[in-house]
């Protein structure tokens, strides 16, 4: 276990408080000799092979305190996770920290924390809530579209001997010219087109509805001025193109024989039922996530949380920042996304509030409700969200990664002090199980009669916004 931080908290105006920090002795030798070694491998000193001059040698020649001074710039971050984590506070948005003087050795690290926290909530009746929850249903239109579906794929193309209409398909050789010149990529041989599909230039398909196989066609167009291949952008174009065949799109009938053929199934009916059986639990999966929120919503309801506008702009900015991160993780520079929207960073930032104090809301709740019943969690919990969690990042292969390794990754994230926000993330999802648990669902009509309790409807009325969920 490593060496744990003292700390001291007070409360401040405004949703914020102050800690106190403390780093032991050992805990700074320990960053001092690490950011010696680091900065020792890239030293040339006579006498010690590149990468191999000692933590101490490297202390002597650049000064104690300019090594100490990389290291404390290291290891502040991790301090102050530490130092929040045992503090038990929750902090919201960015800290302000103020670091004394770097110590002589043997003496400890202090520096203080401002930083906003996350409000406390006044929990309503949240054992007896009523809230509107959909029954999952398929409708025949859904029932039909699936089915139209699923004649699409089983369509056949069967070569006509007719002037070809919008729907059909034609077999064509083309070769395009601009000003006379042909160009790289206007040139194709045996190319498979339905016409009306759009999948061409404007104007292009238009030009073969009446055509027949064999006939020849010079099809006029101007490519669009916005053409991904600038140099064509606005030309005029001519492509001296051959009709090789006309096909029609078949579709098979609605009948047993379609759900033999299709799904194995001994008559439509048996089909459509299956198909009905299908989208109810699609529908009941996603019913069951909005009533989960729905839950949620109600309980914030009947809350008295109270949040200033700047403990929001500080959530929004949180909020951003994993964005961000998330955008990086994949491979996107956050920087080209903010040019994208055509918005800045403050911008964005601004237009989330609503979100960050919903957010905000239901977590203050969540936390409440979870000081209520006393949730605690297990660390065989904490072993199988872990499991869970490399499982669906399809670590470790299909059987997922071994019992030994996440006993480490656990010990690991305990002596790093992150193991306390995995427990508090699966306490949140324990309290949410608790107010879903103890609620009363009640059917759409009766919850919109009411008008007071969330339905989903009410939510889209409000803009499809992604919703916020613990470990989101």
């Amino acid at each position: 276990m490593a060496t744990a931080l003292k700390t001291s908290t007070s409360d401040l105006e405004d949703n914020k408080v102050r800690i106190e920090v403390e780093v032991p002795p050992e805990t700074v030798e320990q960053e001092l000799n690490s950011a010696a070694t680091e900065l020792g491998r890239e030293m040339r000193i006579p006498g010690f092979r590149k990468g191999k001059v000692p933590a101490q040698m490297v202390i002597r020649q650049l000064g104690r305190e300019a090594v100490l001074d990389e290291a404390v710039r290291h290891a502040l971050p991790g301090w102050y996770e530490r130092a929040v984590t045992e503090a038990k506070v929750a902090a919201v948005g960015d800290p302000k920290l103020d670091l004394a003087d770097l110590p002589e050795k043997g003496a400890p690290l202090a520096f203080s924390i401002e930083v906003a926290v996350r409000p406390k909530a006044k929990l309503g009746d949240y054992k007896n809530l009523e809230v509107g929850r959909r029954e999952p249903d398929a409708t025949d239109a859904e029932i039909d579209e699936e089915l139209e579906r699923m004649r699409e794929q089983a369509a056949t193309l069967e070569t006509v001997e007719r002037e070809a209409k919008d729907g059909d398909f034609v077999v064509i050789d083309f070769v395009g010219t601009v000003d006379g010149e042909p160009f790289e990529g206007g040139e194709a041989r045996g190319y498979l087109l339905e016409l009306g599909s759009n999948r061409l230039i404007p104007g292009f398909e238009e030009q073969l509805v009446g055509a027949t196989a064999g006939d020849e066609r010079e099809v006029k167009v101007t490519f669009p001025e916005e053409y991904q291949a600038e140099h064509l952008a606005g030309k005029d174009a001519v492509f001296a193109t051959t009709v090789q065949e006309v096909k029609e799109k078949r579709l098979p009938g609605l009948d047993d024989d379609f759900a033999l053929d299709t799904a194995g199934m001994d008559s439509l009916q048996e089909l459509r039922d299956d198909i009905a059986n299908r989208l109810r639990d699609a529908n009941e999966r996603s019913i069951e996530t909005q009533y989960r929120e729905a839950v949620l919503d109600a309980a914030v309801d009947d809350a008295d949380v109270e949040i200033d506008h700047d403990l929001v702009h500080a959530k929004a900015h949180e909020m951003w920042h994993e964005t961000a991160r998330r955008l990086q993780r994949q491979g996107l520079d956050p920087q080209q996304y903010l040019a994208f929207t055509g918005k800045d960073e403050e911008t964005l930032v601004t237009e989330a509030e609503p979100e960050a104090e919903r957010a905000l809301k239901r977590e203050s709740v969540l936390a409440a409700v979870v000081e209520a019943e006393g949730i605690e969690v297990t660390d065989g919990e904490l072993l199988d969200a872990m499991r869970e969690a490399n499982l669906a990042q399809g670590r470790g292969g299909e059987g997922g990664i071994s019992e030994k390794a996440l006993r480490r990754s656990l010990e690991k994230a305990r002596k790093q002090g992150r193991d306390e926000l995995l427990r508090e993330d699966i306490a949140m999802r324990k309290a949410l199980d608790t107010l879903v648990e103890n609620a009363t669902p009640i059917t759409v009509e009766q919850a919109e009669a009411r008008g007071k309790i969330w339905t989903p409807d009410k939510e889209k009325e409000e803009g499809d916004k992604e919703l916020w969920t613990p470990g989101s």
